[in-house]
């Protein structure tokens, strides 16, 4: 493998390993902010309507996150026939993602915080 697939090879690991620590994340939010249960399109049209380019995340990309969320209690989900295809999983938070999301949060911050002034050089070495 040459230099160049060397760097590639690194930052896609990069990507893909900061990408799945913050789906999660953004996934909360959203639905904390959700005026109604959302299926997983509303969602990824949610992200894709933000400013900015952030990290891919398709629909594929996010079904295993809402079903992992869903599994450890951070989220619910009910199943409604559908009028224009087949039935459609409508995801919304619970009180403990609502807690959850205000911890990750505050982590979240501190570690962006982190990042930015060690990219910065406001930090002693």
């Amino acid at each position: 493998m040459n230099e160049m697939n060397e760097a590639e090879a690194a930052r896609k690991k990069f990507r893909k390993e900061l990408k799945s620590g913050t789906v999660s994340l953004v996934l909360l939010s959203i639905l904390s902010r959700a005026e109604h249960p959302m299926y997983g399109y509303q969602i990824t049209k949610n992200i894709d309507s933000g400013e900015g380019s952030g990290p891919d995340m398709g629909q594929g990309a996010l079904y295993p996150v809402l079903r992992s969320l869903e599994k450890t209690g951070l989220l619910e989900s009910r199943v409604e026939p559908s009028v224009s295809g087949p039935p459609r999983r409508y995801y919304s938070i619970t009180e403990a993602g609502r807690e959850t999301l205000v911890d990750w949060t505050g982590t979240w911050e501190e570690t962006r915080n982190f990042v930015d002034a060690t990219l910065k050089g406001d930090r002693d070495v």
